[in-house]
């Protein structure tokens, strides 16, 4: 059985090269869990928010990596009943994919999208009822273990990955997880009882998978790695081991993200606020740095 270390080391050593400089503009969302808008689907309550901050981002020019758990496929059988829930959402990251902007990770939730196979039959068309017929979506797109970005000039690489590897049950048992997911928790999570295996909601898991995540980093001449898996933000200062999480787009009432832009990394929230007036708003909140990514630097 292969161990947390040498499942980092894999989805490293596979991963795809994105090289990027301080011209490049990037935003990084993990843990989605887009549903079927039903009362189990968590992206539901923010979707609002998620289309509004993820329509500046494409407004901006900024490219879009998803850091896996995207789409929630333990608890819906399918894609279909997720892009028909949320299909402005889908119509915004093809534009993504159109323009060579959209990089996807699988997690441990859509670990289904490693089968090239399984992402071409479901995600190149889908049926438009307008027309009758099925309309190209995302063609050719790829998901990824693991994406590095490299910096053309100072040649630093940031590495992406959803981070269950560091989560052995969630990485070799997602089968389980998600036949009990499926049959047992999603019914009580319409009555609002929590999945105890969910390191989101299990905070003895989640410091593990952490302490593990961490020593890989340390390990590596501490290489600056962003993960999403567990939900907590973290934004380590220079000097500390370069662990970022950029968090999820299921916190109650907001998302956070991470940025990277003019050879710099910040963490932000966006979320609904209210001005002066009491008319309500999708506000971006600055919530740390921004960080230049040299400065975490160590070799």
């Amino acid at each position: 059985m292969l161990s947390s270390k040498k499942r980092l080391d894999n989805a490293y050593k596979n991963a795809k090269v994105v090289d990027f400089d301080n011209d490049s503009k990037i935003i990084l969302f993990s843990d989605c869990h887009r549903g079927d808008n039903s009362f189990a689907d968590d992206f539901a309550n923010n979707r609002n928010i998620y289309f509004h901050a993820l329509k500046h981002y494409y407004n901006e020019g900024f490219q879009y990596c998803e850091l896996g758990d995207g789409d929630e496929l333990w608890e819906n059988l399918t894609f279909k009943p997720i892009f028909e829930a949320h299909k402005n959402v889908y119509m915004l990251l093809q534009q993504f994919h159109k323009e060579h902007k959209l990089h996807l990770i699988w997690g441990n939730h859509d670990m289904v999208y490693q089968n090239p196979n399984y992402v071409k039959k479901y995600l190149s068309t889908y049926f438009d009822a307008k027309t009758g017929k099925d309309e190209e979506l995302f063609k050719d797109i790829t998901y990824h273990e693991g994406i590095v970005l490299k910096h053309r000039t100072t040649q630093q690489e940031v590495f992406l990955t959803h981070g269950h590897q560091a989560d052995w049950w969630n990485y070799l048992f997602w089968k389980w997880s998600r036949f009990m997911v499926r049959i047992l928790w999603k019914p009580l999570n319409v009555m609002g009882i929590a999945d105890p295996t969910s390191p989101a909601k299990n905070y003895k898991e989640l410091i593990k998978i952490e302490r593990r995540t961490k020593k890989w980093i340390s390990d590596n001449n501490n290489l600056v790695t962003i993960v999403g898996h567990t939900h907590r933000p973290r934004f380590p200062e220079p000097g500390d081991i370069a662990f970022f999480n950029d968090g999820s787009c299921v916190h109650p009432r907001s998302i956070t993200g991470i940025e990277i832009e003019n050879g710099a990394i910040s963490l932000i929230k966006w979320q609904i606020d209210t001005n002066d007036d009491g008319v309500l708003q999708i506000v971006r909140v600055l919530l740390e740095g921004p960080r230049k990514l040299i400065d975490y630097k160590t070799i």
